[in-house]
């Protein structure tokens, strides 16, 4: 099998994304060695066919990935550029800027040139080896930043490694990654875990209201906290910056309220900011990109009810793909007790009418339709 990868791969780190990295260049055709630091790990990445062992008589590897988190990524970078004086070496840390001055500083002048800074925008609320899933960058940009000094061949061997495992390159330098990262991964961590943190607070009969708003809302901020500790404090400058928007926000939107709450004859700029910042979060999340990049304004969603029983999704699913209609995105919702759940379908907004009355045909009830 063919492949755009430089080959032998090296991943150096088997946690969830350097797992996942490994599967996926597996599945692309790519020869795949392991290393970890955790024997444990390494050996359990090899039972999962993340890839394997390398042996003394294996070639050395054209491409290294550094799968290692933000604080240690330069040591590891630098180790992998003078053991491998052939090879391009990667990293995949979420922050960028820290991990390129690090590089900057312990790497020889002559090294440098073949690093390579790169993020796939991916990831699970889980973490370590045995969450890794060979299809978990589908769909999914990938981050190339090179440095003023990449060599073009660094920067070739990864947006073919990006299309060999299905995702989308998109090349930035290192400081507009970290500040977009800031806005569309950092920041909404920590406001997750923000309005997670309220819910020490309720009774059990309080929290027995919550729906799926709630439930989307705190979904990832059941993460690592050790990983996050590391990510925030090596994005801590663009992280403050976006925070102090939210803060200066935060304080408009307080005082609103405190104008409202108990006075006879609360001040009209007091409601016209609720309502502004309920409007600008409808004008963001608008501006969220769907599955294929642009606006969300050429998809729809159709609610469909699936009943609680065992193979009723799978069969949605199935006759969604029978109609001919792609799904670009799905989100489940379902409480106990109720006898059904509802699947949201997002779809191609030219093919709502079809996929609507298809269902229908075939029993479906979609909602509001």
């Amino acid at each position: 099998m063919t492949t755009l990868v430089p080959s032998p791969v090296r991943v150096i780190g088997t946690g969830l994304i350097g797992g996942s990295l490994g599967m996926a260049l597996g599945r692309a055709g790519a020869a795949v060695q392991v290393e970890d630091v955790s024997p444990g790990t390494t050996a359990l990445a090899v039972e999962l066919g993340v890839g394997a062992l390398p042996a003394p008589e294996d070639p050395a590897p054209q491409l290294v990935l550094v799968a290692a988190p933000p604080d240690v990524a330069a040591q590891v970078i630098d180790r992998a550029l003078r053991t491998w004086p052939e090879a391009v070496v990667a990293d995949v840390a979420s922050v960028k800027t820290t991990v390129l001055e690090g590089v900057r500083t312990l790497a020889r002048a002559e090294d440098l040139p073949r690093y390579i800074g790169a993020h796939p925008m991916a990831g699970r609320e889980v973490s370590g080896v045995i969450a890794a899933r060979g299809d978990l960058f589908q769909g999914r940009p990938f981050v190339i930043v090179p440095h003023p000094g990449t060599v073009p061949e660094a920067v070739t061997a990864l947006k073919g490694l990006a299309t060999e495992i299905g995702s989308v390159p998109v090349t930035m330098d290192a400081a507009a990654h970290d500040t977009a990262v800031a806005h569309v991964s950092h920041v909404p961590q920590v406001m997750a875990s923000l309005v997670a943190g309220t819910l020490l607070e309720p009774t059990e009969a309080a929290l027995g209201l919550a729906g799926q708003g709630l439930r989307d809302t705190t979904r990832i901020a059941d993460s690592d906290p050790r990983l996050w500790v590391e990510i925030l404090g090596a994005n801590a400058a663009a992280v403050a910056d976006v925070l102090g928007d939210v803060r200066v926000r935060l304080d408009d939107i307080l005082a609103a309220l405190d104008s409202l709450r108990g006075s006879p004859d609360p001040s009209i700029g007091s409601r016209r900011a609720l309502a502004g910042l309920i409007a600008d979060g409808n004008r963001g999340v608008r501006r969220i990109p769907g599955k294929h990049g642009g606006g969300t304004d050429a998809f729809a969603t159709v609610t469909v009810l699936v009943p609680d029983r065992p193979g009723e999704l799978a069969r949605l699913l199935t006759e969604i793909g029978q109609i001919g209609v792609n799904l670009e995105d799905l989100r489940l919702e379902h409480e106990l007790g109720r006898a059904v759940g509802l699947a949201h379908v997002a779809i191609d907004a030219t093919r709502e009418d079809l996929l609507t009355r298809s269902l229908a045909e075939r029993g479906w009830t979609v909602a509001d339709a």
